[in-house]
């Protein structure tokens, strides 16, 4: 008895001496900003709620180099300006070593700024292209005679984002309408951050893919009723008609376009990426095309697919965990938080040391958005072959043809 006593007694001190380490070790603080509330909070949540299931995956994995993570989640409350204030107190008290965020272009452009001054590398989950962009390069695109052309030549040093951007979106879609022969085209934009950069994009690369503009329409975030510029488009003689919005007004844009009995078709922009706006939609959704990440048709993937892996045991453990449908949205988190920390495994919590990773190391990354592959003119890292063309059948997302 007493043999067995010293010998329980030695794999006990022995499993405290693996733990022991982990759990008294300094944690790496890691800040993260997310529209947990307001009206992106259908973005953040799901944000939110993966980045507390990586974390738990990670530090039971052994954290990183023997050190558990710790993710310090601030409320944005969908605000640029509450996002600029969760930014200062992660960097000013909290001393991250760096910052993932926010779920909205807007309040991530109002973060960059701030995150660009202290030198702290950032990871966005919202979609622009204005977000790594610096202001002067985007200008000298749009201002170039061969605009439609043009690709940046530089990014903001400290700026990097996950979500595939406006740009390749703008190309997936025109792409596919070329394929489709639809060449007469009204817009449809919303007034804010999101919708005036997609907006910039589609006019811009219209003419690459031999697309004319008829229309160009724009509403306002709270704007509830979309009919009478849907109107015009159809007057105007479009083909096909394409939103560009994120939020509930993408199911009211999606209502009207039904209820008027357009008879073209409906393309949303990437940020049509939960099926919350299918349900929103009330059946108006059905036949809606638009260009999303694999994850939410990963089921129709071959399984030899580079991302397959990935999507499937993400998109499962989620749906296990937290009772609910996984969307590209919490993918965008889930793509950030493993890039940061890949790169801290490699070269330590060094904050230059992990921007000069994530800008000339992540290399055929397969992450839940694409293939990853960042470089000093490129801090998204992807091109059109992350978006699927995806079409609404059945109240599901389906493959489009």
């Amino acid at each position: 008895m007493k043999k067995f006593f010293l010998v329980f007694l030695a794999i006990v001190l022995f499993l405290f001496g693996l733990i022991g380490p982990l759990s008294a070790a300094e944690p790496i603080k890691i800040g993260f900003v997310a529209s947990i509330t307001g009206g992106a909070s259908f973005l953040g949540e799901p944000e939110k709620n993966t980045a507390l299931m990586v974390q738990e995956w990670i530090n039971k994995a052994g954290g990183v180099n023997g050190r558990p993570i710790e993710i310090i989640i601030e409320d944005s409350k969908s605000g640029a300006s509450e996002a600029v204030l969760a930014t200062k107190k992660l960097i000013e008290k909290d001393q991250v070593v760096v910052i993932i965020g926010s779920s909205t272009s807007g309040e991530s452009m109002a973060m960059a700024n701030i995150c660009e001054k202290a030198q702290i590398p950032m990871v966005s989950m919202a979609a622009a292209s204005q977000i790594v962009t610096p202001a002067d390069e985007y200008k000298r695109i749009v201002g170039s005679p061969n605009a439609a052309f043009e690709v940046p030549k530089v990014q903001r040093p400290w700026i990097f984002k996950t979500p595939q951007t406006d740009t390749l979106a703008v190309e997936a879609i025109y792409a596919y309408m070329k394929k489709k022969g639809i060449s007469k085209v009204g817009i449809i934009t919303v007034s804010d951050g999101f919708g005036s950069s997609g907006q910039a994009e589609l006019r811009r690369l219209a003419k690459k893919y031999g697309i004319t503009l008829v229309a160009d329409e724009v509403y306002g975030p709270k704007d509830s009723d979309m009919s009478a510029q849907l109107t015009r488009i159809r007057a105007a003689g479009a083909y096909a008609v394409i939103n560009w919005s994120v939020g509930p007004v993408q199911a009211i844009v999606t209502k009207n376009w039904k209820a008027l009995a357009m008879s073209i078709p409906l393309f949303q922009s990437h940020g049509f990426g939960s099926k919350q706006y299918i349900t929103l939609a009330g059946g108006a959704a059905e036949g809606v095309i638009c260009p999303l990440g694999r994850l939410v048709v990963w089921e129709q993937l071959p399984k030899n697919h580079p991302q397959y892996a990935i999507l499937s045991k993400y998109a499962q453990e989620y749906e296990k965990q937290f009772k609910a449908e996984v969307s590209t949205f919490g993918g965008h988190g889930y793509d950030a938080i493993y890039m940061v920390v890949d790169a801290m495994k490699k070269v330590g919590t060094d904050k230059t040391k992990i921007r000069d990773y994530l800008e000339n190391t992540i290399k055929n990354w397969p992450g839940t958005g694409g293939i990853f592959n960042m470089s000093p003119a490129d801090h998204t890292g992807l091109d059109h072959t992350a978006f699927q063309m995806i079409t609404v059948f059945n109240g599901d997302w389906v493959i489009a043809k």
